[in-house]
């Protein structure tokens, strides 16, 4: 690597842009048997998609939207899965990129907006003035609502790219260090790089949850 952010460019290792197939990487893991015989690992997955799936039933209508919670919880697991998938030496972290975070964002609140103000436009209409603001604030309480949607994809795209790539350079900045150091600092190191491992692996699955429970928020506005 040339520099720092050398991991973390899509053309580092070929011109062709290959690394961005790292996101496919995570269906050649999963074992043929695991789709055939049900086992601890299958139950474990199924209890946890069962309780995301409670948790988004609660915010959405699924009166008017049946269906829309597997939309949200296929967003959740393919973020959990590139999310554990950076964590992997030599695997390239999709996630960490605002042009995949960007692009799962901004569609879904594109659609949303269209949804919302096709269907529901006096709803939309009453969620820039907050209930109980004073007649001289409204026109500032317009500007600042809508400013606060418009940036919601963005919002939600740095945030994970944001969270992903602070953890991998300092991973970086500690394990680039341990060529210079003494054994004990080098013991020091690898007990903080087992630490921030672990954090790592909860901040993956934070930040799946928090993008798709803030993106089945927006959702449950518009209705």
């Amino acid at each position: 690597m040339t520099n720092l952010f050398s991991s973390f460019d899509p053309s580092s290792s070929s011109n062709l842009s290959l690394n961005w197939l790292s996101m496919l990487l995570g269906m050649m893991f999963i074992p043929m048997i695991y789709w055939f015989s049900p086992s601890r690992l299958t139950m474990m997955w199924v209890k946890i998609l069962n309780y995301i799936h409670q948790e988004f039933k609660i915010l959405l209508n699924l009166n008017k939207m049946k269906g829309t919670t597997l939309m949200f919880v296929s967003l959740f697991s393919f973020i959990l899965f590139s999310n554990f998938l950076s964590l992997y030496p030599y695997i390239f972290p999709s996630t960490s990129h605002m042009t995949l975070t960007l692009a799962l964002s901004l569609p879904l609140w594109i659609s949303f907006m269209i949804y919302g103000w096709v269907n529901n436009t006096i709803h939309m209409f009453a969620h820039l003035v907050p209930q109980g603001t004073p007649a001289v604030l409204m026109p500032f309480m317009v500007c600042i609502e809508t400013i606060s949607n418009v940036i919601r994809p963005g919002t939600l795209a740095i945030r994970l790219s944001a969270n992903m790539i602070a953890g991998h350079l300092l991973l970086t900045l500690l394990g680039s260090t341990g060529q210079s150091v003494g054994y004990l600092f080098l013991v020091m190191i690898l007990i903080i790089q087992f630490l921030l491992m672990i954090l790592e692996s909860a901040v993956a699955i934070i930040q799946s949850y928090v993008f798709s429970i803030l993106s089945t928020l927006y959702s449950s506005e518009v209705n």
